[in-house]
């Protein structure tokens, strides 16, 4: 789960032509712990990923690879 939710991170943030520094000052979280996230090295609190999923507009099911919609 957190590989895939890692690449979705990435690609969500790419397609939007966003830094990391930039996702994580929007969530309020450090930029170090959203590299973290983004590349699989830890696995972020749910509120967080609920967080997550509304920032980037997409579900928590998108983000953890559940469905591809």
């Amino acid at each position: 789960m957190e590989i895939k939710l890692g690449k979705r991170l990435k690609e969500l943030r790419e397609e939007r032509s966003l830094t990391q520094k930039q996702v994580a000052d929007a969530l309020k979280i450090n930029s170090v712990t959203y590299l973290h996230y983004e590349k699989a090295q830890r696995e972020p609190p749910l509120i967080l990923l609920a967080e997550m999923a509304e920032y980037f507009n997409v579900s928590i099911d998108y983000l953890l690879g559940l469905t591809d919609l």
